[in-house]
């Protein structure tokens, strides 16, 4: 059951990182933007349309990235002080509540929405360069497939540690600064209390 869960993490994670790609050519096209604005007087008719295109693509794939590293925003004042069994429960009341319907409302109307974009083929409306939409609208139902295979892994990983009484292990990339300070002061504390022992002892 681990490995199927660290998979939809990996799964997540590897499309996340691949689009995140996509803010090198963001940057690219808005720097040559603004160099052909401001310093020759000649602005491009597609760079707009390429930057909501490039970060649209980004924020829409990063979702289910976001939700696998546990990392979307959560009133967690009281959460965090809660055993891991009530944050659990607590976790799959609410995916069952708001989650899932909203997951399978956006991926029913963007598959519509997708649909119509790309039958028509549709081009940007703000530009004369007339750039296709219809690439980007496509991953709306894409993203809420990734979510609706996420949120299942972490409703999965509630009912284990409603089970076993521990959240099951889940990939991190990076560590949130508090939970890096209070691991170090702990850190010093037993290193302390070690030190006290030894000399005590001599």
């Amino acid at each position: 059951m681990t490995r199927f869960l660290l998979f939809i993490d990996l799964l997540s994670a590897w499309i996340g990182k691949a689009f995140g790609w996509l803010i090198l050519i963001l940057t690219l096209g808005v720097s040559y933007e603004v160099f052909m604005r401001y310093l020759l007087g000649a602005p491009t008719t597609w760079a707009f349309d390429i930057s909501y295109i490039m970060y649209g693509a980004m924020f829409l794939m990063a979702g289910a990235y976001t939700l696998s590293r546990n990392g979307h925003v959560r009133a967690d004042i009281f959460y965090r002080l809660w055993p891991p069994r009530v944050q659990a429960t607590v976790d799959l009341v609410l995916y069952g509540i708001f989650f899932f319907p909203a997951v399978i409302a956006f991926i029913w109307a963007g598959w519509n929405f997708a649909k119509m974009s790309v039958m028509f083929k549709e081009l940007s409306i703000f530009s004369p360069a007339g750039i296709p939409v219809f690439p980007l609208k496509t991953l709306i139902p894409v993203t809420g497939v990734l979510l609706f295979l996420q949120g299942a892994a972490d409703v999965t990983r509630c009912i284990l540690c409603i089970r076993n009484g521990a959240w099951p292990q889940r990939l991190h990339d990076v560590e949130e600064m508090e939970s890096a300070i209070l691991a170090e002061q702990q850190m010093l504390r037993e290193q302390e209390e070690k030190n006290s022992v030894s000399g005590k002892g001599a």
